[in-house]
């Protein structure tokens, strides 16, 4: 297939098709009158690459993948480098989780101060405490 047909059905532009060849991530092979021409095994690369980076994945990131498909695994995720690509990317996720959970719990604090200091310059009177008794 050609670039265009390629690109649409990878859901991409023939301008990032260009780019992943630049970068060494898509085959650069040409038909006799030297115009790109692509199969089925870069269609399944493209979409191994899309769905990496839609899971937030930087590009070089998806390389081990690209290279693991190319070795002739059906999947590109079943290499040990893939793997440790995988597991890197976790522990990034699992970072960012717990320091926005940091932020979340600083950002309701403040927001329940705001909130009593808003209510003490109006005048309210404090919210109700439960207090049990014995």
């Amino acid at each position: 297939m050609r670039i265009g047909e390629l690109a649409e059905l990878a859901g991409t532009s023939t301008r990032t098709l260009r780019y992943y060849e630049s970068r060494g991530l898509l085959p650069a092979r040409r038909d006799g009158q030297g115009h790109r021409i692509y199969d089925e095994g870069d269609l399944r690369m493209l979409r191994q690459i899309r769905m990496l980076r839609d899971f937030g994945f930087e590009l070089e990131e998806t390389r081990p993948f690209v290279d693991c498909l190319r070795a002739g695994h059906p999947a590109g995720d079943s290499c040990p480098s893939s793997l440790a690509v995988y597991r890197r990317k976790l522990a990034e996720l699992d970072g960012l989780i717990g320091q926005l959970a940091d932020v979340r719990e600083q950002v309701a604090r403040q927001l329940s101060a705001a909130e009593a200091a808003a209510r003490e310059a109006a005048g309210e009177p404090a919210a109700p405490r439960c207090e049990m008794t014995g």
